[in-house]
């Protein structure tokens, strides 16, 4: 496989406009779902990216028929599904290297009564269990067997049946996969525990556009009366909050004003108050945020004068693919900040690069990270690095654009998965990013 790396000159300051793309966690879901109907759906501001182009390319080869209908956008009819290609080593290579391709197993289960699925690749970033969403296929009635030569599951089930669950935990991707399952099982069902991200209001929505009933849209208590088909529509992603809130953090680190447009503000939640915590200001403007030049930003303290902590929790709360960016922006804050990222034991060992660069970080333990900001005493420098994850990528990818000399970010494959030519959208804005094979 050929790999690929950024060749990043840092020091030089962005201006102008950006717009985010599409969520890329949304898409994942909302692609998954056009398996629940074999009429046609047709879905906007789909984001060009790896991880959302390998999933559309599975949905071809199992017979999903796929046309491009503009920059973007697609339609999609699941109409002809090729249920024996589920079993072939092609479809379990394929959704071995990618993890959004789990939540094809609660729309295959409900319509066709059955789903394969290989062991999910993507991010290394720690243990990402499957529990929730197998325990809560068993409570609609569906029985699955792993296959350990072969590392697939196989889940299978006559009818689903509604039923009471509460979720252990809040997963995003196993509140989706059940609810899916859940609109064409008999009777009613009961999702308490359910994660509320946009991304699942989104979801929500839409299926209730297809003739789902679903109650509780937007909150933690779902309940669906179970239909017996549901219809096609039309349907718009979110924009991306993850960009936005790597556009905000990159603006600070390379003390760049810039306009970040069409944001969807209301759907950031705290999204925008925890980068001001950084001190970094950030102006409401319509539906756009500006965020002014600033030659230094400093973090709050608790009201007591203790070290603020950043920590990631589920929605509402701050979300954990915004913990990588929240570290690098504190690199270069006035003050200190510790970083607690609860949910993934391996999404902080990036930080050993941030330090090889000159930042002042005490990695506590596999979880916390104590920031002593540089306040721009000390420049971060180049380094030769390699991206672990899409969103450390993205992290080093603004460590880099902030830092005195070149840097050389091996590994890029990772950032492309989560990110639409996201070097030729920061070099339109004053960058200087080559990309090189």
């Amino acid at each position: 496989m050929l790999m690929s790396s950024f060749v990043i000159e840092g020091g030089h300051k962005l201006s102008g406009s950006i717009q985010p793309q599409g969520a890329k966690n949304e898409a994942l879901q909302i692609l998954c779902a056009v398996l629940l109907t074999d009429e046609k759906i047709e879905i906007h501001n789909i984001p060009d990216i790896h991880d959302v182009n390998r999933l559309i390319l599975m949905l071809n080869d199992m017979g999903v028929k796929v046309n491009k209908s503009g920059n973007n956008s697609y339609v999609f009819q699941a109409d002809t599904i090729d249920l024996e290609y589920l079993k072939s080593e092609e479809f379990f290579e394929q959704g071995g290297r990618l993890r959004g391709s789990v939540m094809m197993m609660g729309p295959l289960l409900a319509r066709f009564g059955e789903a394969f699925m290989a062991t999910p690749g993507g991010d290394k970033i720690g243990r990402r269990r499957m529990d929730t969403h197998f325990i809560g296929f068993e409570k609609l009635g569906a029985s699955f067997e792993y296959d350990k030569s072969k590392k697939f599951y196989h889940l299978h089930a006559k009818k689903l049946k509604g039923s009471y669950m509460l979720l252990d935990e809040a997963s995003v991707t196993g509140t989706a996969n059940i609810l899916m399952a859940s609109v064409l099982a008999e009777g009613e069902t009961t999702i308490f525990n359910a994660a509320c991200e946009p991304y699942l209001l989104q979801l929500a929505q839409m299926l209730n556009r297809m003739g789902a009933k679903i109650d509780g849209v937007g909150s933690n208590l779902l309940r669906i009366q179970g239909v017996s088909r549901l219809g096609g529509t039309t349907h718009t992603m979110l924009p991306d909050m993850i960009e936005v809130g790597s556009f905000i953090g990159m603006a600070a680190m390379t003390q760049s004003s810039l306009t970040i447009k069409n944001v969807n503000y209301d759907a950031l939640g705290i999204i925008p108050d925890v980068f001001r915590k950084l001190g970094i200001k950030i102006e409401r403007q319509g539906d756009d945020i500006f965020v002014p030049e600033q030659e230094e930003y400093i973090a709050e303290t608790y009201m007591d004068g203790a070290i603020m902590t950043i920590s990631d929790a589920p929605w509402p709360g701050f979300t954990p693919d915004l913990i990588s960016i929240a570290l690098v922006v504190a690199t270069q804050v006035k003050g200190s900040v510790l970083i607690h990222q609860k949910m993934f034991e391996s999404r902080l060992f990036f930080v050993d690069k941030l330090i090889e660069m000159g930042a002042q970080i005490i990695l506590c333990d596999p979880h916390r990270a104590t920031v002593i900001g540089l306040n721009r005493q000390n420049s971060l420098r180049g380094i030769r690095m390699t991206s672990p994850d899409i969103r450390a990528g993205v992290a080093l990818l603004i460590a880099a654009l902030s830092a005195s000399g070149t840097s050389i970010i091996d590994n890029i494959e990772q950032i492309d998965r989560g990110y639409q030519n996201i070097d030729s959208r920061l070099n339109a804005l004053g960058a200087k990013i080559i990309r090189r094979n």
